[in-house]
């Protein structure tokens, strides 16, 4: 995969998959833009154009240094919050949409001039969840984002086809990320996880970084409004 002279945003990339995707396509000779509330010295590191941005607020004027064209985005930012439904309040609700959903519907309407403009067509990338699908205890909150994410997914590749810019899900299962550091705290509760996957192993962000950038990438142009499950086997096999 090659990415010189592709503009490509990722939000979110302060840690776990968006920063792994940003190392993999800082590689890849991508022209990054970065989005996060912070900058750690990893995503410095890689001398990216480094936006300080909330995820949960207005776009407002953030995003307004992004070059005029965009070849790519990746909206990385996410939630786990797992308890019983009778104890989740409405707020709670509230947050996981506005995280996972709208602030992706904030980033996109920013950016769709830009990407409408890429010569060759462009490409976004969204996260869902392999609990959007497979119906799991204690998700209720975050399955249920994540299900609108699956629909924006969908709903926008239909609408921008015509125009070149295609628009694709990632569904992981639990990965090894800072913000699944409770689940996966003790040695105990790692080996859990992974016996829950017919690959017996927990995901890496990197399994999930390779998916964002072959999505992101040429290699995938005839890819379009798909929700493509990177997720151990555990969605479709027993």
């Amino acid at each position: 995969m090659n990415f010189t002279d592709k503009n490509i945003l990722i939000v979110g990339a302060s840690s776990g998959i968006g920063l792994a995707t940003a190392t993999l396509l800082h590689g890849l000779g991508a022209r990054l833009y970065t989005a996060s509330r912070s900058l750690p010295p990893e995503l410095e590191a890689l001398g990216t154009t480094h936006i300080a941005y909330d995820a949960t607020q207005p776009v407002g004027p953030a995003l307004d240094s992004l070059p005029d064209v965009l070849h790519g985005v990746a909206y990385c930012p996410g939630s786990i919050k797992l308890r019983p439904f009778e104890r989740i309040p409405a707020e709670d609700f509230m947050a996981d949409f506005n995280l996972n959903v709208l602030g992706a519907v904030r980033v996109l309407q920013a950016c769709m001039k830009r990407l409408k403009k890429a010569e060759g067509g462009a490409s976004v990338v969204l996260f869902s969840t392999v609990a959007a699908d497979t119906g799991m205890s204690f998700h209720a909150s975050i399955a249920t984002a994540k299900a609108a994410v699956e629909g924006l997914t969908r709903a926008l590749a239909a609408e921008y086809a015509a125009v070149g810019v295609r628009v694709n899900c990632v569904a992981p299962s639990l990965t090894n990320t800072p913000l699944a550091a409770a689940l996966l705290g003790t040695p105990e509760k790692v080996e859990a996880g992974a016996k829950r996957h017919p690959l017996q192993r927990i995901g890496q962000p990197q399994d999930l970084a390779y998916m964002t950038s072959f999505l992101l990438s040429d290699h995938s142009s005839f890819i379009t409004g798909q929700v493509l499950a990177v997720d151990g086997g555990m969605g479709r096999l027993k």
